[in-house]
């Protein structure tokens, strides 16, 4: 039906171009002959290129019709292979599910084995991740984590390496070594450095601790030391060669250095008290000088006075207790007095001598009786921090209400440290004014009462 289409058109259009060119050759002629003979020669070339285009139509219609018959052999080439692919697909499903049958049917007691291995692999991964073991052993943490998350049955390779891992912890935790590895400064320098490590417990090098940064496998130097009473007995360890000595044990594994290390020194903790803490130990000091410079003229004075008593004829300037005696000695108008002029010249003498003596003692009892309010002061100030923190936070988290807890309980150590010092250094001062003034009383007794005697018996 198509094809007879396909003529009627190409007739159609035939004919008319026919009737066109037979228009433009009747004007062309001259005569009936010459147009019967251009008729003729043209309908001739009409006709054989409408014979070409035929040709050419017939053509392409056949090689249209090839390449539909070929695109329907390739599709139901492609529907046969996709069924024989889903065939193929199913049946290795349902193979497989057998095969898992058959691998879980086998495995047993393997099974246990697997949850037993990974359980274990994940405790012994926390261990090995914060173990500074591990930074002279590197790789081995990876391994145990993998192995802990793994979802297959572990081969012997595994199995074999993560009980040689086992058991190399268990050896290296009794075992003081010594070796070289690259060190994190401070200053975060990678370094060279040669590195002392007691077990799992701690590591030092040079005398300065270290910690394990699991992350990056390294050892670092702690940016702050625990002092110089942890950092002597690392010294030791490290130039010991053989023998035992003294060391420090972490049986955290580093936490408890990091805690001790992280404690105000003795100029922090004064720091946070700041001006109230500043002005406590101004006072202190103050009277703790006033005191040891008294303490140090009154020894002084005792030692002459001693010195004196030994010598009592022969009285000296340079002590309280030849100066009184020298008040009266050799002087013939002053003992030949009346004995209550003579006591009072005497008690006037001892006057004279007690202010040296009992200097600075009503400070330092001042000092005393400061220290304790100073602190007072402090610990309110404190606690209005505090509660300052608090209202501004809007919590009641430790962490805020440190720093002004802090200052209190520094402001009140420190106004308890000047003034119990102060309070038997004042004590002692005290002591030994009164034991001076003492002798003083009773040389100056002894020579009213020769006086006296000596004028009865005249």
């Amino acid at each position: 039906m198509n094809r007879r289409k396909s003529n009627f058109f190409a007739r159609v259009t035939l004919a008319l171009a026919l009737t066109s060119t037979l228009a433009g050759i009747a004007s062309a002629a001259g005569s009936l002959d010459e147009l019967l003979e251009q008729t003729r020669s043209a309908r001739d070339h009409e006709a054989k290129l409408n014979q070409e285009r035929e040709a050419k139509f017939v053509a392409e219609h056949d090689k249209q019709a090839a390449m539909i018959s070929a695109a329907r052999a390739a599709l139901a080439e492609q529907k046969s292979r996709s069924t024989s692919l889903q065939n193929a697909f199913d049946s290795n499903e349902k193979k497989l599910a057998e095969m898992q049958t058959q691998l879980e049917a086998r495995a047993g007691n393997l099974g246990e084995m697997f949850g037993v291995v990974r359980q274990v692999a994940n405790d012994f991964s926390a261990v090995v991740n914060n173990s500074i073991i591990s930074a002279q052993y590197p790789g081995r943490s990876e391994f145990v984590t993998k192995l802990a998350q793994s979802k297959n049955l572990p081969s012997m390779q595994d199995l074999e390496r993560f009980w040689f891992e086992l058991q190399r912890e268990m050896t290296e935790t009794g075992k003081v070594v010594k070796y070289k590895t690259k060190v994190i400064s401070p200053k975060g320098v990678l370094g060279d450095a040669t590195v002392t490590r007691v077990g799992p417990f701690s590591a030092t090098t040079d005398g300065q601790y270290l910690n394990y940064l699991p992350s990056q496998g390294l050892l670092a130097i702690m940016a702050r030391q625990p002092g110089s009473k942890f950092e002597v007995p690392a010294s030791n360890v490290e130039s010991l060669s053989k023998g035992y000595t003294e060391g420090v044990l972490d049986p955290t594994r580093g936490i408890l250095l990091t805690i001790y290390s992280q404690r105000p020194n003795i100029i922090e903790r004064i720091q946070r008290g700041e001006a109230v803490g500043y002005i406590i130990i101004l006072v202190g000091t103050v009277g703790a000088l006033l005191a040891i410079y008294q303490l140090f003229y009154l020894s002084a004075v005792r030692s002459k006075v001693k010195n004196q008593l030994k010598f009592i004829n022969d009285p000296g300037t340079d002590n309280p207790l030849g100066r009184v005696l020298a008040t009266f000695k050799g002087d013939k108008e002053k003992l030949e007095q009346a004995a209550e002029v003579v006591e009072l010249r005497i008690s006037e003498a001892v006057l004279k001598e007690v202010p040296p003596l009992e200097r600075f003692q009503s400070f330092l009892r001042l000092c005393v009786a400061a220290g304790p309010l100073l602190g007072l002061i402090g610990t309110v100030v404190g606690m209005i921090i505090t509660f300052q923190s608090i209202t501004e936070s809007g919590s009641s988290d430790p962490k805020l209400m440190a720093s002004g807890i802090s200052q209190a309980m520094i402001a009140t150590v420190l106004g308890l440290s000047i003034a119990i010092p102060l309070l038997f250094m004042n004590a002692w001062l005290s002591s030994l004014s009164k034991s001076i003034v003492q002798v003083l009383d009773e040389q100056s007794a002894g020579l009213l009462a020769q006086r006296l005697e000596s004028k009865s018996n005249a």
